[in-house]
């Protein structure tokens, strides 16, 4: 597995290798004893899975008790992080990459990050392994396109597919973090 520390502290990029043959191809998507070997010390404890459409924008999300590790399992998205951990060195910064099913690539959040992506084809199938079980209370939010955060989605003019919870989310100086 190649390993590459992302310039957002802690956050890393990790791809597997790919077995490819006439029939498609195998790739090991986790494995506890190599993803500790990799730094990687929380136990994951829920998988989640979302199909979105072209042009569908989650996010942004997160949750201080939760790591992820994210990956795509159909299609293609653009995927972002950003570290909102007010002690942190890349406090408010962001990182983006485009992860495909083909490429073997994902993304390690750490705790207090939020996350989200952009589904680039139709019918992307997203993956994500959690550090803690989902609870609505303890989740927090930050739009899209907060000007604090400035994140350059590959939207090419169009407008994002939005749910209206997310179309909603708040703005980091609404949250006091600005």
């Amino acid at each position: 597995m190649k390993i590459e520390q992302l310039p957002l502290a802690e956050a890393l990029l990790l791809t597997s290798r790919i077995f490819t043959d006439e029939r498609g191809f195998f790739r090991e998507t986790y494995s506890l004893d190599r993803y500790r070997e990799c730094g990687i010390k929380e136990t994951f404890v829920q998988d989640s899975l979302s199909l979105s459409h072209r042009d569908v924008l989650r996010g942004l999300h997160g949750d201080r008790r939760m790591a992820k590790l994210a990956s795509v399992v159909r299609g293609s998205v653009f995927d972002v992080i950003a570290d909102l951990r007010p002690d942190s060195l890349t406090y408010r910064r962001w990182w983006g990459t485009t992860l495909r099913a083909t490429d073997g690539r994902q993304v390690y959040v750490p705790q207090g990050f939020v996350h989200g992506f952009l589904a680039l084809e139709d019918d992307s199938i997203f993956l994500y392994k959690q550090s803690a079980a989902y609870d609505p209370g303890c989740e927090f939010a930050v739009a899209w396109n907060d000007a604090g955060l400035g994140i350059e989605w590959p939207l090419g003019g169009r407008r994002p597919i939005l749910s209206p919870r997310d179309a909603a989310n708040p703005t980091l100086a609404s949250l006091g973090l600005a």
